[in-house]
């Protein structure tokens, strides 16, 4: 019998959360098994992986663009994104290789939308124009309160950690909520315990998505 990563290939999954949820540490060990099991894969995060997205990510995390407005920040965040599916993530589906990105759209909708109160409909629409028709096939929530997130966090924070703990918490709701409406493309992890627990519980959820 297949193993149940065989029905990676050719699928698009994000790995997001908040700031402080141990995500890209999962992403690093998921990476790590699926090139142990032979996947064709292709890494990416935001914003950034291409020359374009790298420039507009240091522009987005820069703590001196404190005064950067909301909308503009969310159509930065788009503009990477674009030139990320354009140069990147397009031709990796198209090859038939397994795309895993370190955050995606459900960020923006968290960040922008939901902790920046930026209406939930806008950021869609703009997400539609800059990504159609890549959208994630599973979107991996890492979850963790707003306390265990910042007792995580490296002290030498950039200008989204910056926001405080009532932005933070509202980020977390707005994945949470995300997840409640599209429970069929979008996996929470409760990433509160230890690494390797979390781990198991992503591979065990990760196969109930996949296994069939």
């Amino acid at each position: 019998m297949n193993h149940w990563t065989t029905h990676l290939t050719g699928k698009f999954v994000v790995f997001d959360g908040p700031d402080g949820s141990g995500k890209s540490t999962q992403f690093a060990r998921f990476l790590s098994f699926c090139r142990e099991r032979g996947l064709d894969l292709c890494e990416v995060r935001e914003p950034g992986g291409t020359s374009i997205g790298e420039q507009i990510r240091r522009v987005l995390l820069d703590p001196d663009n404190a005064d950067m407005s909301l909308r503009c920040e969310m159509m930065l965040y788009m503009a990477s994104r674009s030139q990320l599916i354009e140069q990147v993530i397009r031709p990796a589906l198209e090859a038939g290789k397994l795309v895993l990105a370190d955050r995606f759209v459900s960020s923006t909708l968290a960040y922008q939308g939901t902790g920046g109160g930026m209406a939930q409909d806008d950021i869609i629409r703009v997400a539609r124009v800059a990504i159609e028709p890549y959208w994630p096939d599973l979107t991996v929530v890492f979850d963790v309160d707003e306390h265990v997130a910042s007792s995580r966090l490296n002290p030498l924070l950039d200008r989204m950690e910056l926001k405080g703990e009532v932005f933070h918490r509202r980020v977390r709701e707005g994945f949470l909520h995300q997840a409640e409406n599209s429970p069929d493309t979008y996996l929470v992890i409760d990433a509160s315990s230890d690494e390797d627990a979390v781990f198991q519980a992503l591979l065990s959820g990760m196969e109930s998505k996949f296994g069939s």
